[in-house]
């Protein structure tokens, strides 16, 4: 964990350790529930150190999570074309801190109210609150990440700034508590990962791009998640 995380979750943290505090005073086996919740809530707020992986045209998770759906969409909010749609489920167990898929620059960020269906709801990608991303890449290719509210977690936390520049792996920003976070690929992009599969921001290869001057290597998106 980071002071970063820990700040988010400071009013949280505080009511539990008065709460352990007056339980101890109490009834000491009153302690027990408290001292549980403030245990569970470090243990969220934690932003474990990861291994980036380096080479050209690797595009690394965004999020820790399962892998639910990767699908082709029209995406209309930025790039106005049809991509390649990864979306994960991250669970009140998985580190909720979102990274950098790629060395980047913030072109575009925005953040929309909605309503805070369960994130594994596919209501949750078009009417869930959301904060959009637009990663622009050294190479032109641009990135759209978006970051989606749960039944449980009502708040999105961006660090990064509009025209700021981030290192593949770098923190932009975290969701509280279980959430949903997409990331949209061009079609030209070769996945590397399935649905189901379990991934780690800012580690785990979700897709490749061909070096320059190579034809790259067809996708093979699969059209519904299984």
């Amino acid at each position: 964990m980071t002071w970063l995380t820990l700040w988010q979750g400071k009013w949280i943290l505080l009511v539990l350790v008065a709460a352990t505090a007056a339980a101890w005073f109490v009834a000491p086996w009153l302690v027990i529930l408290p001292a549980a919740l403030l245990v569970f809530t470090l243990w969220f707020f934690r932003d474990p150190p990861r291994t980036i992986p380096e080479g050209p045209g690797l595009i690394v998770s965004p999020a820790d999570g399962r892998v639910t759906d990767i699908v082709e969409i029209e995406e209309v909010e930025l790039v106005n074309r049809r991509v390649c749609r990864v979306g994960i489920f991250l669970s009140v167990f998985d580190v909720h801190v979102n990274r950098a898929p790629a060395d980047c620059r913030v072109v575009y960020t925005a953040e929309f109210a909605g309503t805070y269906h369960d994130a594994r709801s596919p209501a949750a990608s078009t009417h869930n609150t959301a904060r959009t991303w637009g990663f622009e890449c050294p190479d032109g290719v641009l990135l759209v990440v978006r970051q989606i509210t749960g039944a449980i977690a009502r708040r999105i936390v961006p660090w990064a700034r509009l025209d700021q520049r981030l290192a593949r792996g770098e923190r932009f920003g975290m969701i509280r508590f279980g959430s949903r976070t997409e990331i949209c690929l061009p079609l030209e992009a070769e996945v590397a990962i399935r649905v189901g599969d379990r991934v780690q921001g800012g580690s785990t290869i979700i897709a490749r791009f061909a070096p320059s001057g190579q034809t790259p290597q067809p996708a093979g998106h699969p059209s519904t998640a299984r």
